[in-house]
């Protein structure tokens, strides 16, 4: 009988490797069932309607709440006050991501070993301090507005991205270290090629920390006249108006959630599979 061969032949040259037609489209299919399942979409979607045209919710609330006129808080949009919050808790917050990693670079250099414990010192004081004590401190030097709230925001999510930082550069392995080494790799090529990319998993859910804790404490800059969703919460205690409250938290409570769905899914490209 034909004896078989015992390598595997050579394709032809019309023939191509990889998954069938058959494939591609089962993976197609899976990725478009993902995308519709995620949470983060339907959160969002809900978020960006009642930003839009939460006076459509004027009936409801109007019957929930009749002593309250209008229902609909209304001496700013909420598209407005939700850029306003965007952006000081962006700005505070990449400041604060900024700084917590670079001061962990630092810490964790020959040079910078003996500054540690006065880097968590510092930032083990800014995350104790009371942001409300901390704009009442700034407002005399910077005034009424965003200024102080950026201030208060920046110091209480510097914690958490400094701990997670040096938590992810000292776990990389040193023999990983001394393999980069014996590459040739400088120290500056070691920091950037090997350290920062394996720690980015960790330095992401220190960040991710970091600026959920920051959307929902900057409802307290309404209180020193930034623009926040914390406006309607204060606007609402102070005239009685309950529905006010209410639409200012579930605002926030949808930014914090949505902000949060999304780091989760940064974080699962980020992280190594397998």
């Amino acid at each position: 009988g034909a004896r078989q061969c015992p390598f595997p032949l050579p394709r032809e040259s019309g023939e191509r490797e990889g998954p069938s037609p058959q494939g591609w489209e089962g993976e197609g299919q899976r990725k478009v069932s993902s995308f519709w399942k995620a949470p983060a979409l339907w959160v969002g979607l809900l978020f960006a309607a009642l930003l839009v045209d939460m006076r459509a919710l004027t009936p409801l609330l109007a019957a929930a709440f009749p002593g309250v006129r209008p229902p609909v808080f209304d001496r700013a949009s909420f598209t407005e006050l939700f850029l306003s919050h965007l952006g000081l808790v962006a700005v505070s917050s990449g400041t604060a991501a900024l700084a917590g990693v670079a001061l962990a670079v630092f810490v964790t250099r020959p040079a910078g070993r003996d500054f540690r414990t006065i880097a968590n010192m510092l930032a083990t004081i800014g995350q104790t301090f009371p942001p409300a004590a901390v704009l009442a401190l700034a407002v005399p030097a910077l005034g009424f507005g965003p200024r102080p709230t950026i201030v208060a925001l920046f110091l209480y999510g510097l914690l958490p991205v400094l701990e997670n930082a040096l938590a992810g550069i000292e776990g990389v392995p040193g023999a990983v270290r001394e393999a980069a080494r014996g590459m040739g790799l400088s120290s500056w090529q070691i920091l950037r090629d090997v350290e920062l990319p394996l720690a980015a998993p960790v330095i992401l859910a220190g960040i991710r920390v970091s600026v959920t804790i920051g959307i929902g404490t900057a409802t307290i800059g309404s209180t020193v006249g930034a623009l926040t969703f914390g406006t309607p919460i204060f606007d609402g205690l102070a005239g009685n108006k309950l529905s006010y409250v209410l639409q200012g938290a579930v605002l926030v409570a949808l930014f914090a959630i949505v902000t949060d769905l999304l780091f989760a899914l940064l974080a699962r490209r980020l992280t190594p599979s397998g």
